[in-house]
């Protein structure tokens, strides 16, 4: 018995290094690198180059008196007043002038009002006042989005602070 142990033993030492033997000789073997796929390569991160040089600015800054300027749809001058004019819907033609950072004022056909910022962010800005647009009674309420203050909402209501108007309001390009 022990005789025949001792053959399986050996036929299983025998198989065990020849794969042994093979597995190490294919490791050895140089094999051709393959090129990386489509699929990997625009998962993969890309540097890109930084320039030093800074950006050209965005803003063009008129160096003129309001009175030059005070007709232009947009037109910002040295004192921080911007003016912006919205089409709005239900149908209203507003003219905004931004003053600095803090005030607006909106005049329309129904009349013009003076709103404080009331917020901290720039996206919306708020702006609100405690009067109706023709100075009656009530509050106006205006809130402008996006980069450059594209759209805005108008909130407006009389001496019934319970029946409000909303205008959805677009800047008009220049």
């Amino acid at each position: 018995m022990n005789v025949a142990l001792l053959k399986q033993w050996r036929h299983s030492l025998v198989v065990t290094t020849l794969l042994a033997g093979a597995l190490s000789m294919t490791a050895c073997q140089p094999k051709q690198e393959t090129e990386p796929s489509l699929e990997e390569g625009i998962s993969e991160e890309q540097a890109v180059p930084m320039s030093a040089e800074p950006a050209e600015p965005s803003e063009v800054v008129v160096d003129a008196p309001a009175s030059v300027v005070e007709d232009d749809t947009v037109a910002t001058v040295n004192s921080g007043v911007t003016q912006m004019s919205y089409l709005c819907s239900p149908e209203l033609e507003v003219e905004a002038t931004y003053k600095d950072t803090d005030q607006v004022v909106l005049a329309t056909a129904k009349g013009s009002v003076t709103l404080t910022k009331t917020n901290d962010a720039s996206n919306p800005e708020v702006f609100e006042v405690a009067t109706a647009i023709d100075s009656s009674e009530g509050f106006v309420q205006w809130r402008v989005a996006h980069q450059d203050r594209e759209t805005g909402v108008m909130r407006t209501a009389g001496t019934d602070t319970a029946n409000v108007t909303t205008y959805e309001c677009k800047k008009t390009q220049s």
